[in-house]
């Protein structure tokens, strides 16, 4: 059977999308492991549970709207068409709108991660209040990513690439766009502009010529999860 090209392929019709103050915290990164594939994140990092009931989840005081959904590679057992994600095996991505992810206590400094975008562009926007309101701090234009297929041929959206920004004020909440299931996100990283454990953020004109050049590799529109 031929393999369709999205992010995450399973029946979306079976699915029910159900304080620490960072602003002076160390960097945090979230990775997503210990969610269940295509589950609501919701509270897992605010120290509860996933909308499935995975958890509790570490307190860092963040709060995802429900549309934001954890998936697992395909190779780990899970619906996810995905590989090279820098933490194995989940990623955030969504399935309608936009996803929100509310910081009460705020954060400062710089704000990164990594993604992976084969078919079609993202937008990543940081606010000072939450819900994706007040004053916008800062915007990442996000082009598309190469779909070599390194280092993990098994998933269309592979790899994953860095990105970041550095902004002054403090930030409480940051909106996820993009075309829905065309979008993945994974090492979501506050405090700083560069995601995880380090690495280089590649320029944004150099990322969107791979990025083009990836795009005339595959005919058949690709998603993030398997349907």
């Amino acid at each position: 059977m031929k393999r369709k090209h999205v992010l995450s392929t399973a029946v979306a019709a079976a699915l029910t999308i159900g304080g620490t103050s960072l602003a002076q915290a160390a960097v945090i990164v979230l990775d997503f492991e210990g969610l269940g594939d295509l589950e609501p994140i919701n509270s897992f990092y605010d120290g509860g549970l996933g909308g499935n009931g995975s958890g509790p989840g570490p307190d860092y005081d963040l709060v995802f709207s429900s549309n934001a959904l954890a998936v697992i590679d395909a190779d780990a057992g899970g619906s996810g068409n995905f590989g090279g994600e820098p933490s194995p095996d989940t990623i955030m991505f969504f399935l309608t709108g936009s996803a929100v992810l509310d910081v009460p206590a705020g954060f400062d400094t710089g704000f990164s991660f990594y993604y992976s975008a084969i078919n079609n562009t993202g937008i990543v926007n940081v606010y000072d209040g939450l819900g994706a309101t007040g004053t916008l701090l800062a915007s990442l234009n996000l082009p598309l990513t190469p779909n070599t297929g390194a280092p993990d041929p098994n998933g269309n959206f592979s790899p994953f690439v860095p990105f970041g920004v550095a902004f002054a004020g403090i930030a409480k909440s940051v909106d996820f766009g993009g075309t829905v299931n065309q979008i993945g996100f994974d090492d979501i990283t506050f405090g700083s502009a560069t995601p995880g454990n380090g690495g280089n953020i590649p320029l944004p004109g150099t990322l969107a010529l791979l990025g083009l050049g990836a795009a005339g590799l595959g005919a058949t529109r690709r998603r993030v999860r398997r349907s």
